[in-house]
């Protein structure tokens, strides 16, 4: 039996593709610096018509390193890179890897309170970010013991990237405020500032690579059921497999130009955008925020060839009053994941421009893909096969038993992109792992089958956790803010239907004795867009006078969860 389940998608396997790879020993600066050398006047980066060619990027990168080795950054430290899609970030990133150090990326959405962990937890002394996201860092490192928050912090406008005088590609109007302004340097409590074209112009040379594959690269940061956010350890080795297996995946090429609009501090976009692109000697046309205007624009401009994305960007691309004036005619890769996409929008954009959108599916711990669907023979709603170099299984989550095609049980996979543990957490790293068969897999905590063609499909969470557009949403670390507000006695976070987004966040909560009456359901919402980041943010707040609690004492979040879900069925039966 279990040769059967895990051999079926093999029938389906690209067969220009290897079925494992042996990627290069090197580390991930080698990618760029051979893209370098190969193509040194070709654009690397289209950036609101600025373009930035290889050589150049090279050359922005090692003097970024060395002025990082300058304010004492040493090999294996951790330095916090909080941006938006720009130059500067991709700038960063390898500066940060060339200078031996490890990146530690952050969601630009964060506010202070939620910063002050991407601090402490790497023990960070470094980082890097835009002017309008500086104020934010500043106040979550000013607001720590002396000693623990941030030395230096490099702070760039993205106006330093391009000019916006210049070219075609001017960016929304309502983008200027954050976009076009030049923010006041912060205040730095015990540390200084830096401006982004100091670093630029530093002419040291930086010391030797010495870092290798099995060296940390990257710590990217994922939730889970209780606590705080955990970092990922990422080798260089771990990364670089993904990299390249996502180039042979997707047809990447050289002559690729690809739409970078999904988050590059986000796994799927560091790793098989930004570093799969880079290896491949590509051309990235780099957007900051979504905007399906600007998009169509950049796409038809500069004749986009690849576009991954989250499907709500699809829905709302072809939703625009506009849609039948867009030309797509150069795209010939779209696909996605983070969420179902809708199978009349898949059908949409097959029957419309020939498109045959490929989901696909993985975690922070994963290096993004796990699995994908391949590009030729694609299912619509389905996680894909297991992707180059990975075994995956279908598994009880209790007794671990393997199980057969169609039954419903836990994901769990194993390859060289797997991460290797949690960063200074020796006890979630153990129980993020089992031994199958005498191997070792890592525990998805999601819930799936396997149908007769080897394909996986979702089926539901093993893990508490809100889907919201892509973006994952842990309840307890959203609860754990929300009882900083001097009004709640109790929160408990659950997820509500939302037509568009899939999932939105929903907070029941029990105030405090006498601030009821006094606290409305809007004033909460208010406050946690000022403490949180937006997409975590309750898009609905009820009050109740007591949570539900178990005999333990223990807040049953769950039959919460199954109240709303049969009141939100219930709604959309008798919806007309």
């Amino acid at each position: 039996m279990a040769d059967s389940v895990d051999k079926a998608h093999y029938r389906f396997w690209p067969k220009r593709l290897p079925k494992n790879i042996t990627p290069p020993q090197t580390a991930l600066w080698d990618n760029l610096a051979t893209s370098a050398r190969r193509y040194p006047g070709k654009t690397a980066i289209n950036f609101f018509g600025r373009q930035t060619h290889y050589a150049q990027l090279m050359a922005q990168a090692e003097a970024f390193a060395a002025y990082l080795q300058g304010l004492g950054v040493r090999p294996g430290d951790r330095v916090v890179l909080l941006m938006q899609n720009c130059p500067q970030l991709v700038i960063a990133h390898f500066g940060i890897l060339r200078a031996n150090a490890v990146v530690v990326p952050v969601n630009p959405m964060n506010r202070a309170e939620e910063l002050k962990h991407y601090i402490l937890d790497p023990e960070a002394k470094v980082a890097v970010t835009t002017s309008d996201l500086a104020g934010e860092l500043a106040s979550a490192s000013n607001a720590l013991d002396a000693g623990q928050g941030l030395a230096h912090v490099v702070v760039s406008h993205f106006t330093d990237a391009f000019d916006p005088a210049e070219g075609d590609d001017a960016p929304p109007a309502a983008w200027a405020d954050w976009l076009l302004t030049r923010h006041a340097m912060p205040a730095l409590r015990g540390g200084q500032v830096h401006a982004w074209a100091d670093a630029l112009v530093c002419t040291d040379a930086p010391s030797a690579l010495q870092v290798g594959p099995d060296d940390l690269a990257v710590l990217p940061y994922t939730s889970g059921t209780t606590g705080l956010p955990k970092g990922c350890m990422h080798t260089h080795a771990s990364i670089m497999h993904n990299a390249i297996s996502s180039a042979m995946w997707g047809n990447g090429s050289m002559e690729n130009t690809t739409l970078m609009v999904v988050p590059m501090f986000h796994i799927t976009g560091m790793v098989s955008l930004m570093h799969t692109n880079i290896y491949c000697g590509a051309t990235m046309v780099l957007m900051p925020r979504w905007d399906r205007e600007l998009a169509a624009r950049l796409i038809a401009q500069w004749r986009v060839t690849h576009w991954t994305n989250i499907p709500t960007m699809v829905i709302d691309l072809l939703g625009s009053p506009n849609v039948d004036s867009f030309d797509l005619s150069s795209m010939v890769y779209i696909g996605g994941g983070g969420a179902a996409m809708p199978q009349a929008v898949a059908q949409r954009l097959q029957e419309q421009y020939g498109l045959r959108y490929a989901e696909g599916y993985g975690l922070t711990e994963t290096a993004a893909p796990s699995h994908s669907n391949p590009p030729d023979a694609p299912k619509q709603q389905c996680l894909g096969i297991p992707f180059i170099g990975v075994d995956a299984r279908v598994v009880d989550p209790d007794t671990l038993r393997q199980l057969p095609v169609g039954e419903s049980g836990e994901i769990i996979m194993r390859g060289p992109q797997i991460f290797k543990g949690y960063w200074r957490r020796p006890e979630a790293s153990a129980q993020a792992f089992v031994e199958v068969d005498g191997q070792v897999y890592f525990r998805s905590g999601d819930l799936g089958r396997v149908d007769e063609d080897g394909y996986f499909f979702m089926t539901d969470r093993l893990k508490r956790m809100i889907n919201a557009s892509g973006f994952k949403v842990w309840p307890a670390e959203v609860e754990a803010l929300m009882f900083r507000h001097p009004a709640i006695q109790e929160a408990c976070i659950i997820a509500t239907h939302d037509a568009y987004r899939g999932e939105s966040v929903k907070a029941m909560v029990v105030l405090r004795g006498t601030y009821k009456g006094q606290v409305r359901e809007q004033d909460i919402i208010d406050w946690c867009r000022e403490n949180m980041a937006v997409y975590k943010v309750p898009r609905d707040v009820e009050f109740l006078d007591a949570l539900p609690k178990s005999g333990a004492g223990k807040v049953m979040w769950r039959f919460l969860q199954e109240q709303e879900a049969a009141r939100s069925a219930a709604g959309q039966a008798n919806a007309p």
